[in-house]
């Protein structure tokens, strides 16, 4: 009867593994701002989300400064501008002010049941092209208007759907890893073998890091078919790589840890056995 029970914990905290991953990672980092932040900044060197920055913006100030003969050159010299702004320092900060702005937005997709977008504010970064161009005395640099610029980079056909998961997992965020190690640390306490009980469970937190990432990837595929033939799959793959790197990572460190559970029983079983 204890091994039958032991079995049965151990299959739990198996699939509980991924679904206590993902709740953590919707209540504590997609939740935080800071943290949503520190995970977004990085796509500020990501050429492909760079080309969709610098792309429309261009298209949304081209046109708005009254140039007269000058305007194709003007329109030029802003597309170039904006192509050797994005590796900047001073573009990296101005990312991260629209992705903070933009958190705002997120949670309120998520939680409050508006707008079926991720969408980010590019204000920040057109205020800071302006101000760098206008120091350095480029003509018509203060005709740049300071426009509210957003930019699809998710968009979702059944958000309802989403929103409902988002709130179940930020419920569950804190109590189903608390609930994964208790059974886990039951699993080993009511086993007759107890080091077998150690290696199960070992194998049985491999194999949920394996499901984690599987999961992962197979909605990683999914999102991205599922998005709008105008939305760049590219850079939507980035912020999604971005969105998840927590996940992947906790795959890894929960792969490591089961693997080191089954090593170290094996090698206490070796060391019983020699005389």
């Amino acid at each position: 009867m204890r091994t039958i029970l032991s079995s049965v914990l151990i299959v739990l905290v198996t699939l509980l593994v991924p679904a206590s991953a993902v709740a953590y990672w919707a209540d504590r980092e997609l939740g935080d701002a800071d943290r949503y932040t520190a995970a977004m900044s990085p796509l500020a060197e990501n050429p492909k989300v760079q080309e969709v920055v610098v792309t429309q913006v261009s298209r949304a100030l081209a046109g708005q400064i009254d140039a007269g003969p000058f305007q194709i050159g003007v329109d030029t010299l802003l597309g170039e501008a904006l192509h050797s702004f994005a590796g900047t320092a001073a573009y990296r900060t101005a990312w991260d002010a629209a992705n903070r702005a933009a958190h705002v937005a997120f949670l309120d997709a998520l939680t409050t049941g508006h707008g079926d977008a991720l969408t980010i504010d590019l204000a920040p970064v057109i205020a800071q092209v302006r101000g760098d161009l206008v120091a350095d005395e480029v003509p018509f640099a203060d005709r740049i208007p300071v426009t509210h610029l957003t930019v699809k980079v998710m968009e979702y056909d059944n958000l309802a759907a989403l929103r409902k998961g988002f709130h179940m997992l930020q419920v569950a965020g804190v109590w189903l890893p608390v609930l994964t190690l208790v059974l886990a640390a039951a699993a080993i306490a009511v086993a007759v073998h107890r080091r077998r009980a150690v290696m199960a469970t070992g194998v049985g937190l491999a194999v949920g890091a394996g499901l984690l990432w599987l999961a992962v990837d197979v909605c990683r595929r999914l999102t991205l078919d599922d998005l709008p033939a105008d939305i760049d799959r590219p850079a939507a793959g980035a912020v999604y790589d971005a969105l998840t790197a927590y996940l992947r990572t906790t795959a890894w460190v929960v792969l490591l840890i089961g693997l080191a559970a089954v090593l170290a029983a094996w090698v206490m079983g070796r060391l019983r056995r020699t005389p």
